[in-house]
């Protein structure tokens, strides 16, 4: 009964013709997250693939592909 009195509501809100627009966007919506949710538990259960050891050897310091003097920072953000 209670579902029954909703609907009407929904119906009498949104109109006839937004009721099924709004059904299908709730659809895409769920399989979108089932899929993603699916998605994200296949990885977790998948073992990581091997990758070959890139440990520098000990005493070589580490270098990075860019310059520290062309390094690229976020502006902070400001608070005013």
């Amino acid at each position: 009964m209670e579902l029954a009195i909703i609907l009407v509501i929904v119906l009498v809100i949104f109109g006839a013709k937004r009721v099924p627009e709004i059904g299908a966007s709730f659809g895409k919506g769920i399989r979108e997250f089932k899929k993603n949710v699916n998605e994200v538990e296949r990885s977790i259960a998948e073992p990581e693939p091997t990758r070959p050891d890139t440990r520098l050897p000990a005493g070589e310091p580490m270098r990075s592909e860019t310059p520290a003097s062309e390094e690229v920072r976020p502006e902070p953000k400001r608070l005013i």
